[in-house]
């Protein structure tokens, strides 16, 4: 059968048509954050096609300036990430940006550019994990984004986003299995779109990353760890506070190079008048009351490299991590040092019971909750602090709408309580069992302290190097739903069985809810029957 003229010319031009609609650019990935620096940022999203990678740019919606960047292959097919990098920016800015592949442009977005730390500028984090996919609850990470972070963020500081927000740290497990490339699209960055449009996003490897290619494809972080491992371990100044990033994973959490860079960083932080806090994320916890399982000696290393930072400089550091699904927040207990567990942003809850579990000395609070965890850094030059926030979401038993759970302030500055009086037994003879230590009420130059934990030891010797007592005790103690001190006087300690006829001395310290130690007590002595 023979083609009329004019049915071949619109076969001919649906067919081109159609060809030109297969070859038009769409956003896979809109626009997000990457590397911000005072005069710099990095953006990058990611489309069906294109090679074209250009940012509009200026310091109002009417943008002004242009500039390219590149792309690369994310999946061995046409999909293209594309970033690009702004220069010669003005620092603690906002600025307007929209970009551009092909026939497509973004909406207008909007970022502001850190401060210095000279500039002592106040900001806000948001530090959050294991947003991982849940097949019986695949909407709870946009849900934490959308209702938990934007409006929590919207209600309480009433500014728009990039003012509210400096960045999102994320300590592991963004995806179910990081090998499965549309898992980032569908699971990860669609959701939070909103968010990292406006702010730079920081993650660190979680174990179901799997150290896929992707995550490396997707993120551009800091280039600044050891060159053999770039982006695996790094870190990011945001004023006056030092965020590092670590891998505690098989095969990098054993790494010479990489403790060996922690040392080295945490030597040179040490000198920076300029830094007040170090804030540490890895994914995998050093104890974890709600499943001991995802414990590792690793990050008790990183612990014991950041206790003796703070320590030695009297700057205030924290941990961040992940792995187990709820909030736990605990403190070490000779050192300003934090260790807050900020899940979970989507993983399904470790309930109560359902692992095995402990009751750790160094926690003081442990959440089976969704949620996440807001930093609120003050860069006041006379006396820096920062406040960590839990925000809930509740759990299947219990909806939370954003639900303060949980909070402690932490000052650059040491302002020791008084140190305790030790009464009694002052010289007196006592049972060998139930014999009841008792000092006098905290006391501390600061109005708004209060007493949060005890410290009492008893020894043969009067130097305190054989002890046969070391408790120490915390205001709360939230394990299982319920606080296990709640009935605790933190003034008085019963002690354990002791030997007859024996000469005993004790003493005790008493600490404020900034963990801040008094000095010891006067020393006591006892003698058994």
């Amino acid at each position: 059968m023979k083609t009329s003229p004019v049915l071949f010319l619109l076969l001919l031009v649906f067919t081109i048509l159609g060809n030109a609609q297969k070859n038009e650019v769409e956003f896979l990935i809109k626009p997000y954050l990457q590397d911000a620096e005072p005069n710099s940022i990095k953006i990058m999203w990611e489309t069906t096609t294109g090679e074209e990678s250009i940012v509009e740019w200026g310091i109002s919606q009417k943008l002004g300036k242009k500039t390219k960047g590149i792309s690369f292959d994310i999946n061995f097919s046409k999909s293209r990430i594309h970033e690009v990098k702004l220069i010669e920016l003005k620092r603690f800015t906002e600025y307007y940006y929209r970009v551009k592949t092909g026939n497509i442009r973004s909406e207008i977005f909007k970022f502001k550019t850190p401060p210095f730390a000279s500039d002592n500028k106040s900001f806000n984090i948001i530090a959050m994990s294991d947003m991982q996919y849940d097949s019986n609850n695949p909407d709870k990470y946009a849900e934490i984004v959308n209702k938990g972070v934007l409006e929590y963020l919207k209600k309480e500081l009433n500014d728009d986003l990039p003012n509210n927000l400096a960045l999102v740290m994320i300590p592991g497990d963004l995806v179910e299995n990081g090998t499965k490339y549309f898992q980032w699209k569908d699971h990860f960055f669609n959701p939070s779109e909103k968010l990292f449009s406006s702010v730079p996003v920081y993650p660190v490897l979680g174990n179901h990353e799997k150290n896929s290619v992707f995550y490396f494809k997707y993120f551009s972080l800091p280039k600044n760890g050891t060159p053999a491992y770039a982006e695996h371990w790094w870190y990011k100044d945001y004023g006056n506070t030092r965020i590092i990033g670590l891998n505690s994973n098989e095969g990098y959490r054993d790494s010479k190079e990489q403790y060996k860079w922690l040392e080295k960083l945490l030597k040179d932080t040490e000198k920076n008048e300029g830094i007040d806090f170090v804030f540490a994320q890895l994914h995998h916890p050093h104890k974890s009351e709600l499943w001991i399982p995802g414990e590792i000696d690793f990050t008790g290393k990183v612990i014991k490299l950041l206790e003796k930072f703070s320590t030695t400089t009297g700057k205030p550091s924290l941990h961040f991590f992940g792995h187990t699904h709820g909030y736990s927040r605990g403190q070490s207990k000779n050192h300003k040092h934090l260790w807050i567990n900020v899940a979970s942003a989507g993983g399904a809850i470790d309930n109560w019971g359902e692992f095995g579990g402990k009751d750790y000395d160094e926690f003081t609070v442990t959440q089976d909750e969704y949620g996440f965890v807001m930093v609120e850094v003050d860069g006041s030059p006379e006396d820096p602090k920062f406040t960590i926030k839990r925000i809930s979401r509740g759990n299947s038993e219990k909806f939370r709408k954003n639900e303060l759970r949980d909070s402690i302030t932490i000052w650059r500055k040491e302002t020791k309580p008084t140190a305790p009086k030790a009464l009694s037994p002052n010289n007196e003879t006592v049972a060998i069992t139930g014999t009841l230590l008792k000092a006098e009420k905290f006391k501390s130059p600061l109005s708004n302290a209060f007493h949060a934990a005890s410290h009492w030891q008893v020894s043969t010797t009067k130097d305190f190097s054989k002890l046969v007592l070391d408790n120490w005790k915390q205001y709360q103690n939230w394990y299982y739903k319920e606080n296990r001190q709640k009935y605790e006087d933190l003034t008085d300690e019963k002690t354990r069985q002791l030997k007859l006829n024996t000469t005993y001395y004790w003493r005790v310290r008493y600490r404020d809810q900034s963990l801040n130690w008094s000095n010891w007590s006067n020393t006591l002595s006892f003698k058994t029957k």
